[in-house]
């Protein structure tokens, strides 16, 4: 589960600093005229938020599951994490203050 979330932030890592805006599903297949309408920056703030909150939440169950001696628990953490994260990250991202007017 950790390499899980070491995943997240590094994902989250290269979106935001790395500028490797093409992680983002639809954004490489737009044209630049399209590109021009969207703040990539705040989407990759978004991004950035996101993967490192749902790299937290996964942390802590397994920290969790290590004193409770519950395994079950990071199972828990990391589908809360998804189930929490990703409608989050697609309804913000998607929102209108990210569409340059």
């Amino acid at each position: 589960m950790v390499g899980v979330a070491l995943l997240f932030i590094v994902l989250g890592i290269l979106i935001k600093y790395g500028k490797m805006y093409f992680l983002i599903a639809g954004y490489n297949t737009m044209s630049k005229e399209e590109k021009e309408k969207y703040d990539i920056e705040g989407i990759a703030t978004v991004f950035w938020k996101a993967m490192f909150g749902m790299a937290i939440i996964i942390i802590v169950g397994y920290l969790v599951s290590i004193v409770t001696e519950n395994t079950s628990i990071q199972n828990y953490a990391f589908y809360a994490s998804l189930i929490i994260g990703i409608p989050y990250l697609l309804i913000k991202s998607n929102s209108d203050s990210y569409k340059i007017k």
